[in-house]
């Protein structure tokens, strides 16, 4: 165990080294699906709050033992990981870095709500590859549940899109 109780901005910067189990080149952070962490006063536990993409989603189970596996690395055993469904996680919570970070991986990143609430898969996404707007929707369900699989007729590469929710 550690001998001092490190600061919740130390905990914060190494929770954003947890990669995403299903999109790698994004941190749990960098999703949002961390909501909240912070000592329990006088018990050196650390609780952290996360929320999962959506209710069921498989990589949580990962990300929980991933996350624990970080913080004991560094010397915090004591940690306990509270799962919070409301709010309901939105992709609004991603940051626009990563956004940026998903379209050069080769995932168009969703849109902002703001731009349309009624699209849960929108009908026109530019390919991440040439930039091409010209793009076809193969199925609604990509490589997990929270992407779509689309196609550029221009390139004629597939793609995934990462769902708006």
């Amino acid at each position: 165990m550690v001998s001092a109780q490190p600061a919740i901005e130390q905990i914060w910067d190494w929770l954003k080294e947890v990669a995403d189990p299903e999109v790698p080149v994004l941190s749990v952070v960098d999703l949002g699906i961390v909501r909240d962490v912070q000592w329990i006063a006088g018990a050196r536990q650390l609780v952290i709050t996360i929320t999962p993409t959506y209710c069921g989603c498989p990589a949580m189970d990962a990300i929980t033992a991933d996350m624990r596996s970080m913080l004991a690395k560094h010397g915090i055993e004591r940690v306990e990981i509270r799962q919070q469904l409301s709010p309901a996680w939105t992709t609004d919570w991603i940051s626009g870095e990563a956004k940026a970070r998903l379209l050069d991986f080769g995932i168009a990143p969703p849109a902002n709500r703001a731009v349309d609430v009624t699209e849960i898969v929108p009908a026109v996404v530019a390919c991440p590859r040439c930039r091409s707007r010209r793009t076809e929707v193969l199925s609604r369900f990509g490589s997990t549940a929270c992407k779509a699989l689309y196609r550029c007729l221009d390139c004629l590469e597939p793609f995934d899109v990462f769902k708006q929710h």
